[in-house]
């Protein structure tokens, strides 16, 4: 839940990269910290693990200026994608203002998408938090490799897959091109940012 300071006039607000390993959480977090560097006050912290990139988070505080009054600050985490680090995930997800779900664009990833889906569904619902009314951004990463030769589900199918229920906000995306990584951003912080407007009356 934000962190609302009354007195000051400040709302922290908590956003989380969810998403299959290697899908590209971080390197989402690294293209907003190298565009956005100047606006950014703290060295982001990463923890790399043996095969795995992030074993806790990527914590990037995010200076977005003054809305109704308040000054916002937002924070971006990442979650590790194994699986093994469940107990991981579900702790990072504590308080959770928003969300973007990172899916991985090849062919063989296809059932590890949709199962770290249902694991967030399942976090979520720990904290008694429905995925339908957390805020929520869909990300389809790694369109680039197609260039390359690499197989890639059509976006019809990764619809299908991860949006045919939630029906919510999603980007085509390449987090290493940079494609779509700050508008995906954006929106999340925007979606946020209104479920919070009650909060913050």
């Amino acid at each position: 839940m934000a962190f609302v300071n009354m007195k000051n006039k400040e709302v922290q607000a908590k956003i989380v990269y969810y998403g299959p390993g290697r899908g590209g959480k971080t390197t989402n977090l690294e293209y907003i910290y190298s565009k956005f560097r100047e606006r950014i006050k703290s060295d982001m912290v990463s923890i790399k693990t043996h095969g795995d990139r992030t074993l806790f988070f990527d914590f990037l505080p995010f200076d977005i200026g003054k809305i109704m009054g308040y000054d916002v600050k937002i924070q971006l985490y990442t979650v590790p994608g194994q699986v093994k680090y469940d107990a991981t995930r579900r702790l990072v997800l504590k308080g959770v203002d928003g969300m973007v779900f990172v899916a991985d664009s090849q062919i063989e990833q296809r059932k590890k998408n949709i199962l770290s889906l249902k694991n967030l569904q399942e976090n979520l619902a720990s904290y008694k938090k429905s995925i339908f009314k957390v805020p929520l951004v869909l990300q389809y990463n790694k369109r680039d490799l197609e260039k390359g030769g690499v197989s890639l589900l059509p976006m019809e199918t990764l619809e299908k897959d991860l949006n045919s229920q939630l029906k919510v906000p999603s980007f085509p995306a390449s987090a290493v091109t940079g494609e779509n990584v700050v508008p995906t951003m954006k929106k999340i912080i925007s979606l946020t940012m209104t479920s919070l407007q009650n909060v913050m009356k």
